[in-house]
Order: C-alpha cells, then sequence, then structure tokens
C-alpha cells in the first residue's frame, strides 16, 4: 500500500517554497505532509497532499517541473521506539531506507537561515511557537492518554 509523493526542485531563496504552497492551495490541494532539502542553490520539496492529481494539473499548467514517487506512510503510535522498530523491520529485511519524514500533525519544524528573526517574525502572528518543553510535555502527554485508554 503506497501513497503518492510530489517533488519538485525549489530555488533557495525567499518566497519560492510560498509560491508552490499558494499554486497548491490556488487549486484546493491540502499539504498532509512535506519535507524540503537543501542542496545549496536549490532544494527537494516533497508533498504528501489530498489530491495529487489537482497538484499536477496545477504545477503542469504552471510549468512546475515535478515527479511522481510512490511511498510508504505509516501511523505510529507516539511511544519510544516505534520508529525504530520500524527501521530494525525494513534493515532486518535488507531494505535500505533513502529518506523520512513525519507528515502534519500540530507541529512543524522548520530551518531557517535566521533563527532568531524567524522567531521575532512569527511571535508577531497568532502562531505558537514550541521550545524543547513543549515537545517533552506533550510526548508525556500522550503516553499518560494512551495508558488511560489502555
Amino acid at each position: 500500500m503506497a501513497v503518492r509523493q510530489i517533488s519538485t526542485f525549489l530555488q533557495s531563496k525567499p518566497g519560492h517554497l510560498a509560491r508552490i504552497l499558494e499554486l497548491l492551495e490556488s487549486a484546493g490541494v491540502s499539504v498532509r505532509g512535506y519535507s524540503v532539502s537543501d542542496t545549496g542553490d536549490y532544494g527537494i520539496g516533497r508533498f504528501i497532499v489530498d489530491d495529487p492529481d489537482a497538484a499536477i494539473r496545477v504545477m503542469e499548467g504552471e510549468g512546475v517541473a515535478h515527479a511522481e514517487t510512490e511511498v510508504l506512510c505509516l501511523l505510529l503510535e507516539d511511544v519510544p521506539g516505534r520508529l525504530a522498530e520500524v527501521m530494525k523491520t525494513l534493515s532486518a529485511c535488507g531494505i535500505n531506507v533513502t529518506y523520512s519524514y513525519s507528515l502534519i500533525s500540530t507541529y512543524i519544524v522548520i530551518k531557517t537561515d535566521d533563527v532568531d528573526k524567524a522567531t521575532r517574525a512569527l511571535s508577531a502572528t497568532t502562531l505558537t511557537l514550541v521550545d524543547q518543553a513543549d515537545i517533552r510535555e506533550a510526548s508525556a502527554e500522550r503516553m499518560r492518554q494512551g495508558q488511560e485508554m489502555a
């Protein structure tokens, strides 16, 4: 069972990722997960969307080069060792993982060239910035909820 991932080259300059996301938005496409990796002047954006056909149509209509790849998607319990279990299982079968990323939930990690400036800019919005203590507490809370449900 696979899902369709759409990849595109991104210029490593302000606004290019926003342009791609605005194209997807204009087509009514919801991004469910993404990864952007840096290769210098360009990056690679990988997107999991709710409507890959609409995403491809809008990209083709705007002349955006893209590729489609089948990838696996797993829903993991938020408990220590689940991700390690996945990787050990694949390794034991001789399967190489070339890359991996998580889908959107409520936490998004963004690497910028100026973390302090980005922090100031985002702090001026209604968005909530998260620190390491928040991450630790969220994990502890999920574990407590899981124990209560058991």
